[in-house]
């Protein structure tokens, strides 16, 4: 199963187009959290998601994009494969 980071710009957008994406994002399979070697988990940097899948990079790319296109708003998408990730200052879940 491959692992997906996925960023989700919305331009001029207000708090609650971003609730939307993030509830659009999670009926996709996305999540804001990741898990570090310690067992605890992170809260991500907003509208930044986390996806474990078969599924490839266009495919993933294509979900965040529908995800993105609930809010109404213009946006921009970006998706990478990773196999390992490390952060400094991100809150507990």
């Amino acid at each position: 199963m491959a692992k997906f980071l996925a960023r989700v710009e919305l331009h001029s957008a207000v708090w609650d187009d971003y609730e939307t994406l993030h509830a659009a994002m999670a009926d996709r399979g996305f999540s804001r959290e990741v898990t570090g070697n310690n067992g605890l988990t992170y809260q991500l940097p907003t509208a930044e998601y986390v996806v474990h899948t078969d599924s490839g990079l266009e495919s993933v790319r294509t979900l965040a994009a529908e995800a993105a296109q609930t809010t109404g708003r213009k946006f921009g998408v970006i998706v990478a494969e990773y196999s390992r990730s490390a952060w400094v200052g991100l809150a507990h879940a």
